[in-house]
């Protein structure tokens, strides 16, 4: 088994050597991942400006690579020429932080999972479900354990895993949920910190209050809460087909397809 690792935390982060560390146990490693955090960048590329990427030592001395990009650059890059052989699949983690609910569609994390999925490779994102003193650890040995059998078993084309892991012990996790995504609650609030009427400008800095959520049962929200591992299964599709055939019935003033 060959994989790509990569994050949106940066190449220095604690959570990405975590799973180098783990994942080198079960199978080949490599990583490309950014030199700087790209927390909350969303699935965006790089157009504008070439890139560079370049050979650093993660925080255990080990070799990796890195680029100025956001996280979907870093696999674009290492899927269509950088890495000398192609791998298996792509895993993007750990996250300092959860990425649940409406979490993922701002995620840079799930974004490079996404970027491997569109590339025609298994993607799988890994949280875990804290804002401070991580156990790293604990999310490690769960994606040693579970990496393997998901190759094994396989994803359908199109679609990605995001996990999420309760910042737990190891003895303390309670299994394995597997789960939809669940509904966040935003509190975040934008305050004016300057302003300059004569030319017209202000300048605002946003107080990122802590969102909470609705823990409704069979939700990643709601398992993480009950100290299960959340695995859920996203799909590239964002189309409503539910809605696309109630709307072909709809009255419209133009000639509809047939």
């Amino acid at each position: 088994m060959h994989v790509l690792l990569t994050n949106d935390d940066g190449y220095e982060s604690e959570g990405l050597l975590a799973l180098k560390q783990a994942m080198e146990q079960v199978a080949q490693v490599d990583v490309l991942a950014p030199e700087r955090n790209w927390s909350a960048s969303g699935h965006s590329r790089i157009l504008h400006r070439p890139l560079t990427v370049r050979q650093v030592q993660l925080p255990d001395g080990s070799p990796a690579l890195v680029s100025d990009g956001a996280p979907s650059d870093c696999v674009a890059l290492a899927l269509m020429g950088i890495l000398p052989q192609r791998p298996d699949l792509v895993v993007s983690g750990i996250n300092h932080g959860p990425n649940m609910g409406s979490d993922v569609t701002y995620s840079g994390t799930v974004a490079a999972a996404m970027e491997a999925v569109l590339l025609d490779l298994p993607g799988i994102a890994i949280s875990l479900e804290s804002f401070a003193d991580w156990k790293f650890e604990t999310a490690a040995e769960i994606a040693r354990r579970l990496i393997p059998k998901i190759l094994q078993r396989g994803l359908p084309q199109g679609v990605l895993l995001n996990v999420n892991v309760p910042n737990l012990p190891l003895s303390k996790i309670q299994g394995l949920a597997i789960t939809r995504l669940g509904r966040r609650i935003y509190r975040s609030e934008w305050e004016m910190i300057q302003s300059d009427e004569g030319a017209g400008w202000q300048r605002y800095r946003l107080n990122n209050h802590r969102p909470t959520a609705e823990l409704i049962p069979g939700t990643d929200l709601a398992a993480t809460a009950a100290g299960y591992v959340s695995i859920t299964p996203l799909h590239l599709d964002l189309t409503e087909h539910r809605l696309l055939e109630e709307m072909l019935d709809w009255e419209w003033d133009l000639p509809k397809t047939p």
